[in-house]
């Protein structure tokens, strides 16, 4: 088990080493000054300090729920609690040096910055990469998750740093690094696939997310998100807030963090993978669409009572190939760059990079048999056949049919 802390240790570090790399192998070309190499540092060490409580489900399942069309992102919350936090206890740093730490957060980010300076763009490849998504924060997280998953992976970081060069103004990597360099995006989509999403992980989130929606109106939570001040104030004990706080209307709340704490978890009923044809077309499915699946029978279901996971597992550039934006050379003395075309490395990569899975969940035990036949009708009249893999365990049908009774 380890914290976002941990990570921003490790990314902090693993950024040094990459300018470290760098200057040892370009030192008169790149003119890497202290300035430089404390900017990049700074970045990775701070690149995270935005994130809120239970981080991705907070700016993703929660705020787009109670906050719909928002474009708030942690990425520019990180830029506002750097500036918060300098001014508050009044840290003697260079402006323009902030300002380019805020600009490396930020480079992969929808809202990044425009570059105040034209010349050492490589400087922004090695955090938070906007170029091709190559870069220290995830060599990091997928290292660390998957040791601490159990989770083997051929991936080497250490030899793309190894690999690295810069070459007009970008970090290329050695032709003979492609492979590298796709296990790079493949491990993390496995990661998502694993872990990030599995079932069980989702149906916590999914529940969180219907928690933290329930208190919002009587703690709000929402309502500090654009203040540093404030923000900075939110972590984890907000469950405890809600689990200890005797405001009768947070009751609801009370009972979900009970339900997760007791394990008595939403329950999964199915799932499928949206055919390779229909991604191009593919909108996110609701708990209304399955309630409207619904042939006539006893129980009538309503939309709370289902939950459902739109899932979304790419290569990190929707069904582009990242690799496509990656630039390599030949050997150390090259001075050009160019890409490779993945035709010319094997015939078995993948034609598509993304997959797109609609996962239904029961919150009442009771309600799995009747959900999960609502949603296989939900995708015969969607596809014209049921498009998950397998049905819905039968000891687990039996289970809720049983609580019925």
């Amino acid at each position: 088990m380890h914290s976002r802390f941990e990570h921003s240790l490790g990314v902090y570090w693993l950024s040094s080493k990459a300018i470290e790399c760098l200057q040892q192998h370009q030192r008169s070309e790149l003119d890497i000054d202290q300035s430089d190499i404390m900017t990049v540092k700074l970045a990775g060490l701070l690149h995270d300090i935005g994130h809120g409580p239970f981080s991705h489900t907070f700016d993703g399942a929660f705020l787009h729920r109670v906050l719909p069309g928002s474009n708030w992102s942690h990425e520019q919350m990180s830029a506002k609690m750097i500036d918060y936090i300098v001014d508050e206890h009044q840290i003697d740093i260079d402006p323009t040096d902030i300002k380019r730490v805020k600009e490396m957060i930020l480079s992969s980010s929808d809202n990044s910055y425009k570059k105040a300076h034209s010349e050492k763009n490589f400087l922004f490849d090695i955090v938070a990469n906007g170029r091709n998504g190559i870069d220290v924060d995830k060599f990091d997280y997928i290292e660390r998750d998957c040791r601490a998953c159990g989770i083997n992976t051929s991936f080497q970081f250490e030899r793309l740093m190894e690999s690295m060069k810069v070459i007009d103004d970008e970090i290329c990597y050695r032709a003979k690094e492609y492979w590298d360099v796709h296990k790079l995006f493949v491990t993390r989509a496995d990661l998502y696939r694993m872990v990030y999403t599995h079932p069980k992980v989702k149906a916590l989130e999914l529940m969180l997310a219907d928690a933290l929606v329930l208190a919002n109106g009587y703690l709000d939570i929402s309502s500090r998100i654009d203040d540093p001040a404030e923000y900075w104030k939110l972590d984890d004990f907000v469950l405890k807030t809600i689990e200890t706080a005797p405001d009768e209307g947070l009751k609801e709340a009370r009972t979900l963090i009970l339900r997760m704490r007791r394990r008595d978890l939403y329950q999964y009923c199915n799932e499928y993978s949206v055919p390779y044809e229909q991604l191009e077309h593919y909108k996110e499915v609701t708990p209304q669409d399955i309630v409207c699946a619904q042939k006539k029978s006893g129980i009538i279901l309503k939309e709370e009572d289902i939950a459902v996971s739109n899932i979304k597992i790419d290569l990190t550039r929707g069904d582009e190939n990242p690799v496509n934006r990656v630039h390599f050379f030949q050997d150390y003395d090259s001075t050009s760059k160019f890409s490779i075309d993945k035709d010319r490395i094997s015939q078995l990569l993948p034609a598509s990079c993304q997959d797109r899975i609609v996962r239904v969940y029961s919150k009442k035990p009771e309600l799995v048999s009747v959900v999960s036949e609502a949603f296989e009708n939900f995708q015969l009249k969607t596809y014209g056949v049921k498009t998950q893999v397998h049905g819905t365990p039968a000891r687990k049908k039996h289970r809720s049919l049983n609580r019925l009774k």
